[in-house]
C-alpha cells in the first residue's frame, strides 16, 4: 500500500496570497474547516466541522514547521490515536505559485483502516485543492 498522498497544483496567484490562504486561521476557515490555527512551530491546532459537514470531523495536531512557503503539521483524526503528517510547499513559478501537498504516514493505520483512510484522505485533499482554487479566485477578483 502507498503510504503518502501527493497533490500538485499551479495557481496563477502570487505566492503570498497562496501562503496566507493555507496559513492564516481566518482564511483557512473560509475555504476548508473552522480553524484554530497559527503557523508557528509547536502550536497545537484544531480544525473542526459540524458532524459530517464536508465528510470531515475534528482534526488536531501540532505545527512542526512554519517557514515562509513550507508548512508541516501532524494530523490526528478525532477518535483515533494515529498520527500522520501533512506538508505544504509553495514555490514561485513563472505562471504564479506551485503548490505541493503531501499527506504521509497513512500506513500508521492498521489493516483495512489504512486503505479506507488513504481513499478518504485522497478524495478529501482533491476536494480541498478545488475549494482552495475557488477561494483564491474569489479573493483575487474581489481585491
Amino acid at each position: 500500500m502507498k503510504d503518502a498522498i501527493t497533490k500538485e497544483k499551479v495557481f496563477n496567484h502570487p505566492i503570498d496570497k497562496v501562503w496566507n490562504a493555507i496559513s492564516i486561521a481566518e482564511e483557512i476557515s473560509t475555504w476548508f474547516l473552522k480553524a484554530n490555527f497559527k503557523a508557528e512551530k509547536g502550536y497545537p491546532y484544531t480544525f473542526s466541522s459540524k458532524s459530517n459537514e464536508k465528510g470531515c470531523t475534528t482534526i488536531s495536531g501540532t505545527i512542526k514547521e512554519a517557514n515562509p512557503y513550507v508548512l508541516v503539521y501532524t494530523w490526528i483524526v478525532a477518535n483515533t490515536e494515529v498520527e500522520t503528517l501533512v506538508t505544504w510547499k509553495l514555490e514561485s513559478v513563472p505562471e504564479g505559485t506551485k503548490l505541493h501537498l503531501e499527506h504521509s504516514g497513512i500506513s500508521n493505520y492498521t489493516g483495512d483502516t489504512a486503505i479506507e483512510m488513504f481513499e478518504s484522505f485522497n478524495g478529501g485533499w482533491e476536494g480541498c485543492i478545488n475549494q482552495l482554487t475557488n477561494y483564491l479566485k474569489k479573493i483575487v477578483n474581489a481585491g
